[in-house]
């Protein structure tokens, strides 16, 4: 038989692993805290990396060799609440980075670390990735308007970083 539905189910180890069991926090810079992102983060990504490509010429064929790696933007989608902490603390990290009207940094530290972690369905935490000297680069606006009846307002924060390291894996081989 080409398709046997037992294997196939077989071979997704949990039956899968759920875009909806994950958890993300920030360790935000002194004077930025905030305790409530963990809950109001509604989406984030597990991250990925790229190597660069070099091609030599070689007898008319091009030879393909790994480049430096680079790590993408993280973009979180955070769920704004009526004190705005999350907000605040973004906004109060961006401006020690670059003040508006002074145009000098007041936090010389500005980087900070964060993770995001994904929870089996028993709720063991199976992979978590530790972001590295990360920081805010594009704080979204908020849309408000009359028409926005049942909806919660929503931003998104797209974050720079340095590396990323895998904190824990299980090997469900």
């Amino acid at each position: 038989m080409p398709f046997n539905l037992q294997q196939f189910k077989g071979a997704l180890v949990g039956e899968g692993a759920r875009g909806t069991l994950f958890e993300a926090q920030i360790n935000f810079p002194v004077g930025a805290a905030d305790r409530n992102f963990t809950f109001t983060c509604r989406a984030a990504q597990l991250p990925g990396k790229t190597f660069g490509v070099i091609e030599v010429p070689y007898f008319g064929r091009k030879v393909k060799i790994a480049g430096d790696q680079t790590f993408a933007e993280w973009t979180v989608t955070v769920i704004n609440d009526e004190s705005f902490r999350t907000r605040n603390a973004f906004e109060s990290w961006m401006s020690g980075i670059n003040q508006h009207a002074g145009n000098v940094r007041t936090n010389p530290a500005y980087t900070a670390n964060a993770s995001v972690t994904q929870y089996a369905k028993t709720g063991e935490a199976i992979k978590q990735y530790k972001f590295v000297g990360l920081f805010p680069a594009d704080l979204a606006p908020i849309d408000v308007a009359w028409d926005q009846n049942d909806t919660l307002e929503e931003y998104t924060v797209t974050l720079q970083y340095q590396w990323w390291e895998t904190v824990n894996t299980t090997d469900a081989a």
